[in-house]
Protein backbone atom coordinates (compact mmCIF):
# COMPACT_ATOMS: atom_id res chain seq x y z
CA UNK A 1 0.00 0.00 0.00
CA UNK A 2 1.27 3.58 -0.52
CA UNK A 3 1.60 6.31 1.81
CA UNK A 4 -1.86 8.56 -0.12
CA UNK A 5 -3.98 5.69 0.62
CA UNK A 6 -3.57 5.42 4.17
CA UNK A 7 -3.57 8.80 5.30
CA UNK A 8 -6.78 10.07 2.93
CA UNK A 9 -10.13 8.75 4.08
CA UNK A 10 -12.53 7.76 0.96
CA UNK A 11 -16.54 7.40 1.29
CA UNK A 12 -17.70 5.56 3.85
CA UNK A 13 -14.65 5.83 5.91
CA UNK A 14 -15.34 9.53 6.59
CA UNK A 15 -16.35 8.83 10.39
CA UNK A 16 -17.46 12.78 11.07
CA UNK A 17 -21.06 12.99 11.21
CA UNK A 18 -20.81 16.42 9.44
CA UNK A 19 -18.50 17.81 6.32
CA UNK A 20 -18.12 20.98 4.87
CA UNK A 21 -18.52 19.49 1.51
CA UNK A 22 -16.43 21.23 -2.10
CA UNK A 23 -17.50 20.07 -5.38
CA UNK A 24 -15.71 18.90 -8.42
CA UNK A 25 -15.32 22.29 -9.77
CA UNK A 26 -14.01 23.65 -6.95
CA UNK A 27 -17.21 25.19 -5.24
CA UNK A 28 -18.35 25.06 -1.72
CA UNK A 29 -21.44 23.46 -1.32
CA UNK A 30 -21.74 24.18 2.46
CA UNK A 31 -21.67 21.50 5.58
CA UNK A 32 -23.75 17.97 5.12
CA UNK A 33 -24.00 15.33 6.76
CA UNK A 34 -21.82 12.61 5.80
CA UNK A 35 -24.55 10.15 4.32
CA UNK A 36 -26.01 13.63 2.21
CA UNK A 37 -22.48 14.19 0.89
CA UNK A 38 -22.12 10.35 -0.09
CA UNK A 39 -24.93 10.58 -2.04
CA UNK A 40 -24.32 13.65 -3.78
CA UNK A 41 -21.17 12.17 -4.76
CA UNK A 42 -22.76 8.48 -5.84
CA UNK A 43 -25.13 10.51 -8.18
CA UNK A 44 -22.00 12.28 -10.02
CA UNK A 45 -20.39 8.73 -9.84
CA UNK A 46 -17.51 10.34 -8.21
CA UNK A 47 -16.14 9.70 -4.52
CA UNK A 48 -16.45 11.81 -1.46
CA UNK A 49 -12.21 12.23 -0.37
CA UNK A 50 -11.70 13.65 3.02
CA UNK A 51 -8.88 16.70 2.28
CA UNK A 52 -8.64 18.18 5.11
CA UNK A 53 -9.29 15.84 8.29
CA UNK A 54 -7.99 18.20 11.04
CA UNK A 55 -10.66 21.03 10.28
CA UNK A 56 -13.75 21.29 11.85
CA UNK A 57 -16.03 20.13 10.35
CA UNK A 58 -13.58 17.81 8.18
CA UNK A 59 -13.17 18.96 4.39
CA UNK A 60 -14.44 16.70 1.71
CA UNK A 61 -14.23 16.95 -1.76
CA UNK A 62 -16.02 14.91 -4.33
CA UNK A 63 -13.71 13.60 -6.84
CA UNK A 64 -12.17 10.50 -8.49
CA UNK A 65 -9.99 8.67 -6.34
CA UNK A 66 -8.63 6.95 -8.68
CA UNK A 67 -7.45 9.67 -10.58
CA UNK A 68 -6.27 11.70 -7.87
CA UNK A 69 -4.00 8.82 -6.23
CA UNK A 70 -2.54 8.54 -9.70
CA UNK A 71 -1.49 12.11 -9.70
CA UNK A 72 -0.36 12.19 -6.16
CA UNK A 73 1.87 9.36 -7.43
CA UNK A 74 3.40 11.23 -10.60
CA UNK A 75 4.02 14.22 -8.09
CA UNK A 76 6.04 12.05 -6.24
CA UNK A 77 7.81 10.18 -8.82
CA UNK A 78 8.77 13.72 -10.37
CA UNK A 79 10.12 14.95 -7.09
CA UNK A 80 12.26 11.92 -6.49
CA UNK A 81 13.77 12.74 -10.18
CA UNK A 82 14.78 16.02 -9.10
CA UNK A 83 16.64 15.29 -5.54
CA UNK A 84 19.85 15.22 -5.73
CA UNK A 85 22.31 13.85 -3.73
CA UNK A 86 26.04 14.86 -2.80
CA UNK A 87 28.32 12.18 -2.82
CA UNK A 88 31.34 12.98 -0.34
CA UNK A 89 34.91 11.01 -1.32
CA UNK A 90 37.33 10.62 1.01
CA UNK A 91 41.06 11.09 0.50
CA UNK A 92 44.13 10.66 3.14
CA UNK A 93 47.47 12.41 3.36
CA UNK A 94 50.28 11.59 5.38
CA UNK A 95 52.57 14.52 6.66
CA UNK A 96 55.51 12.84 5.32
CA UNK A 97 54.28 12.64 1.83
CA UNK A 98 55.95 12.64 -1.52
CA UNK A 99 55.69 15.07 -4.00
CA UNK A 100 54.19 12.45 -6.63
CA UNK A 101 51.90 10.78 -4.38
CA UNK A 102 50.76 14.58 -3.53
CA UNK A 103 50.35 15.37 -7.34
CA UNK A 104 48.46 12.12 -7.98
CA UNK A 105 46.07 12.15 -4.83
CA UNK A 106 45.49 15.62 -6.16
CA UNK A 107 44.40 14.08 -9.60
CA UNK A 108 41.57 12.08 -7.73
CA UNK A 109 40.37 15.51 -5.88
CA UNK A 110 40.55 17.44 -8.97
CA UNK A 111 38.73 14.69 -11.07
CA UNK A 112 36.01 14.01 -7.71
CA UNK A 113 35.08 18.05 -8.21
CA UNK A 114 34.84 17.86 -11.70
CA UNK A 115 31.76 15.10 -11.00
CA UNK A 116 30.22 17.23 -8.72
CA UNK A 117 31.35 15.47 -5.70
CA UNK A 118 32.44 16.66 -2.09
CA UNK A 119 35.92 15.26 -1.03
CA UNK A 120 36.99 15.15 2.51
CA UNK A 121 41.06 15.35 2.47
CA UNK A 122 41.53 13.94 5.91
CA UNK A 123 45.48 14.33 7.05
CA UNK A 124 46.56 11.64 9.35
CA UNK A 125 49.15 11.87 12.11
CA UNK A 126 51.27 8.92 13.67
CA UNK A 127 52.89 9.09 16.93
CA UNK A 128 55.40 11.84 17.26
CA UNK A 129 54.14 13.64 14.18
CA UNK A 130 51.66 15.00 16.66
CA UNK A 131 54.00 17.31 17.23
CA UNK A 132 54.57 18.64 13.62
CA UNK A 133 50.59 19.50 13.03
CA UNK A 134 51.63 22.63 11.59
CA UNK A 135 53.02 20.85 8.39
CA UNK A 136 49.85 19.10 7.78
CA UNK A 137 47.88 22.47 8.10
CA UNK A 138 50.63 23.63 5.37
CA UNK A 139 50.08 21.00 3.28
CA UNK A 140 46.26 21.04 3.36
CA UNK A 141 46.38 25.20 2.85
CA UNK A 142 48.15 24.41 -0.49
CA UNK A 143 45.99 21.95 -1.85
CA UNK A 144 43.36 24.33 -0.96
CA UNK A 145 44.91 26.86 -3.23
CA UNK A 146 45.65 24.89 -6.03
CA UNK A 147 42.19 23.34 -5.73
CA UNK A 148 40.42 27.31 -5.99
CA UNK A 149 39.65 26.87 -9.59
CA UNK A 150 37.55 23.81 -9.05
CA UNK A 151 36.30 23.98 -5.33
CA UNK A 152 35.73 26.50 -2.54
CA UNK A 153 37.05 24.92 1.13
CA UNK A 154 34.26 24.02 2.94
CA UNK A 155 35.53 23.68 6.46
CA UNK A 156 38.81 24.60 7.06
CA UNK A 157 41.56 22.32 8.50
CA UNK A 158 40.33 21.28 11.85
CA UNK A 159 41.97 18.89 14.06
CA UNK A 160 39.74 15.81 15.48
CA UNK A 161 42.00 13.64 17.43
CA UNK A 162 45.25 12.08 15.57
CA UNK A 163 43.27 13.75 12.21
CA UNK A 164 43.03 16.69 10.37
CA UNK A 165 40.47 17.20 8.57
CA UNK A 166 39.01 19.63 5.69
CA UNK A 167 35.90 19.54 3.52
CA UNK A 168 36.14 21.11 -0.19
CA UNK A 169 32.66 21.45 -2.07
CA UNK A 170 32.95 21.91 -5.94
CA UNK A 171 31.84 25.23 -7.76
CA UNK A 172 28.52 25.01 -8.27
CA UNK A 173 28.25 25.66 -12.24
CA UNK A 174 25.20 27.97 -13.68
CA UNK A 175 24.75 26.12 -16.54
CA UNK A 176 23.38 22.89 -14.03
Amino acid sequence: MNAISIRVRVNEQVRSPQVRLISEEGEQLGIKTSKEALAIAKEKNLDMVEIAPQANPPVCKIMDYGKYKYEQEQKAKKAKKRQTFTVIKEIKFRPKIGKHDYETKKKHIERFLSHGNKVKVTMMFRGREMTHTNLGREILNQLADELQELGTVESKPKLDGRNMVMVVAPISSPSK
